[in-house]
């Protein structure tokens, strides 16, 4: 798929992976950006036991669910003979999506020894720790909590060239990070951010209920 030339360059959201042994596990920007992008909000409420004068505080931050669909296509790759893309189609794709809910092989593989080894307690192996990026304004901590892929269309070895990838992310806020985690800042920015958005927001709505009073 091709754009216009004279179109304005548009920022790609991305999906990033990092963790210490990797600092780039996985990076996956999107091809083509969803047309639509769901979140869901569910306030976050402090328990009042019931007492009238405390129904409106805030345990925290809401919780936010992202769903979007994103569509990988190697056609473009392909009309220009792409060594890569010709060999192993979105494969490559696919599968840097897919290690987002993976623990390294290395980890699993010291683990396996230490069991075998006869060792009582084993830490579980941590997955890369993943950020949603959707513009300078939205740059998330998530976890994946769902992923469908669905692929369309193969060449001749079955390698997938053309899917179709719906993803549930949920937000991680500062209530689910530990204070010295560098995402818990990222998403308190994220916040500061959303508030001076509303109140340009806030300001703009009462500028235009004002012109319409003085027009009655």
């Amino acid at each position: 798929m091709t754009t216009f030339p004279g179109s304005p360059r548009l920022t790609k959201g991305a999906i990033i992976g990092f963790n210490l042994p990797n600092p780039l596990a996985s990076v996956i920007i999107f091809q083509y950006n969803p047309q639509t992008l769901t979140r869901s909000l569910r306030a976050r409420t402090a328990s009042t036991d019931g007492a009238p004068a405390e129904v409106t505080r805030l345990s925290g931050a809401p919780e936010e669910t992202i769903t979007l669909d994103i569509e990988i296509d190697a056609t473009d790759q392909l009309e220009k003979a792409d060594a890569t893309t010709v060999s192993m189609g979105i494969y490559p794709q696919l599968s840097a999506l897919e290690m987002l809910l993976y623990p390294k092989s290395s980890q699993v593989i010291a683990n396996t020894a230490l069991m075998a080894a006869g060792t009582i307690e084993i830490i579980p192996p941590e997955g890369p720790f993943t950020f949603f990026i959707w513009g300078m304004k939205r740059i998330l901590p998530v976890r994946l909590s769902e992923f469908t892929i669905t692929e369309e269309a193969h060449d001749v070895n079955l390698n997938p060239i053309r899917a179709k990838v719906s993803l549930s992310l949920r937000v991680l806020s500062y209530n689910d990070l530990s204070i010295t985690h560098p995402a818990y800042y990222t998403f308190l920015a994220h916040q500061m951010v959303k508030e001076a958005m509303a109140v340009i927001g806030s300001v703009s709505n009462v500028s235009a209920v004002g012109g319409e009073i003085s027009l009655l």
